[in-house]
């Protein structure tokens, strides 16, 4: 990118918020179910039916305001936002405009250097999600299933603070950590219950005024927010540097090709033409209420980040790592208590091992093969000296393939590390026996080849032998 211009992006998350039922009827709404079958009368518009709040909704949106130090409103109003799609069946949408139920907040990101950024966190509102159009089975023609339809969704506004797709995707990733730490949005993002569109411009270096800027719909994974952005960056500059101007405007963004494409012009607030829905009430939240939900928020990820570095002494990098996921700092900690102590050991393997076997096989921690008794079983024989790292790996492995403990697989494959110092200094005498040139080289000054006697000790033992002792002999016996 050109030094002459600067990125502005502001990002509207929307978080389906993880009731059971739908934000303004008792419809269901879990996901995977035939079309449409999930859709009453109130979801399908019809004449004569009467929208009921779900306080389920309300309460989450709420928590959701106390965790980023925003305001509640203690009085918030609901409003029909009046558009034609073929998948929005009464012809308006029912949200907030005006009055939302949060407002002011701020939320902290980590930037790529290490430093903090406050982001601010303009709004979050309740309001209720479309029906989904289907094209890929109909071929000529589209489908529409309403089963969404009245999904509650808390869409989360923030300013336009974010200086690039790098912020954008840190800002992002921190909303998708707090709505799952405090269990209102499962954060599935390919059944679309946590997807964001992008507002994104570009304006001269130095200037105050904002520039056009273009909405990207409808980003539901962190790499397709990141690339989008990145693209409609460079066109805009492209188009600017060229002579031409940004018209404002909906677009959306095509991975296939890599590109962001317009959708239809974008509108203005007026042309939805907002006003307060008649058939539902003002919601009015009493303090104390919300102050009681103050009690329930658990402790959110920067104070367990915080208290991971203060209690264990982990490195900064390594607490926020674990607490980027309320459910793998739950593990971590388990086994820590399991084990009694060695938090760095224990963290390693969790972040290290452990997480590239959850990634491989897909894997949440809830869903690891590898419960937190048997990992610190694993890592008790680390720190007794059974086990040496390399051996603990190749344990690791068939744990997780075969459900077993550390020790049935230890003594099943023989896999308990070589300790004794007389048997290593037997298999060391043997190995400068049988490399008489590299043992005079290595004594006539070529230090490198200590690494050639260390890997031939290790496979002559099978990789059993303890690597510490190996090293503290090989220097001895090799110094003659």
């Amino acid at each position: 990118m050109s030094n002459e211009w600067e990125v502005v992006i502001g990002l509207e998350i929307h978080a389906q918020l993880a009731t059971r039922s739908k934000i303004f009827s008792g419809s269901s709404t879990a996901f995977g179910a035939a079309p449409n079958v999930q859709a009453n009368l109130v979801d399908l518009g019809y004449p004569g039916v009467l929208p009921v709040l779900n306080a389920e909704a309300v309460r989450m949106a709420a928590r959701f305001g106390l965790a980023i130090g925003a305001r509640v409103s203690h009085r918030s109003v609901f409003a029909r936002k009046n558009y034609f799609y073929p998948d929005l069946p009464k012809g308006y949408q029912i949200s907030q405009y005006e009055l939302p139920i949060v407002q002011d907040g701020r939320v902290e990101i980590v930037l790529d250097d290490g430093s903090a950024k406050v982001i601010g966190v303009t709004r979050a509102h309740l309001e209720e999600d479309a029906g989904k159009s289907l094209h890929e089975e109909l071929p000529g023609q589209s489908g529409i299933d309403l089963n969404r339809a009245g999904t509650p969704l808390l869409e989360i506004v923030s300013e336009p603070d974010l200086r690039s797709a790098r912020e954008a995707i840190a800002y992002m990733k921190k909303i998708h950590t707090l709505v799952r730490y405090l269990e209102i949005c499962d954060g599935n993002m390919q059944e679309g219950s946590f997807r964001c569109d992008a507002n994104v411009s570009v304006r001269g270096l130095g200037r105050r005024e904002f520039g056009t800027r273009c909405e990207i719909k409808n980003l539901n994974s962190f790499r397709f927010v990141e690339k989008a952005i990145n693209h409609e960056v460079a066109r805009q500059i492209d188009v600017l540097e060229g002579g031409g101007s940004i018209v404002q405007e909906t677009r959306l963004y095509d991975p296939g090709r890599d590109e962001t494409r317009s959708m239809r012009s974008k509108e203005e607030a007026n042309d939805y033409r907002y006003f307060p829905d008649p058939d539902l009430l003002p919601l009015v939240l009493d303090a104390d209420w919300i102050e009681s939900l103050r009690t329930t928020l658990p402790e959110l990820p920067d104070a367990k980040a915080a208290r991971l570095v203060a209690e264990h002494g982990l490195p900064a990098y390594d607490a926020g790592v674990l607490s980027a996921s309320r459910e793998l700092a739950d593990y971590y900690e388990a086994v820590i208590g399991l084990v009694g102590g060695q938090p760095k050991l224990v963290a390693n393997w969790v972040m290290g091992d452990l997480s590239a076997l959850l990634n491989r096989d897909g894997l949440d921690i809830q869903a690891s093969r590898v419960d937190t008794q048997r990992l610190a079983g694993l890592i008790a024989r680390i720190v007794d000296g059974t086990l040496s790292g390399k051996l603990a790996k190749e344990v690791l492995e068939t744990m997780w393939d075969e459900g077993s403990e550390a020790d049935a697989v230890i003594e099943a494959k023989g896999l308990r590390q070589i300790t004794d110092t007389a048997a290593i200094e037997a298999v060391i005498r043997k190995v400068m026996e049988d490399n008489p040139g590299q043992l005079a080289d290595y004594r006539g000054g070529k230090d490198k080849l200590f690494g050639f006697f260390v890997g031939q000790v290790m496979k002559a033992t099978g990789g059993k032998a303890n690597p510490g002792q190996v090293n503290e002999l090989l220097k001895t016996l090799l110094a003659g």
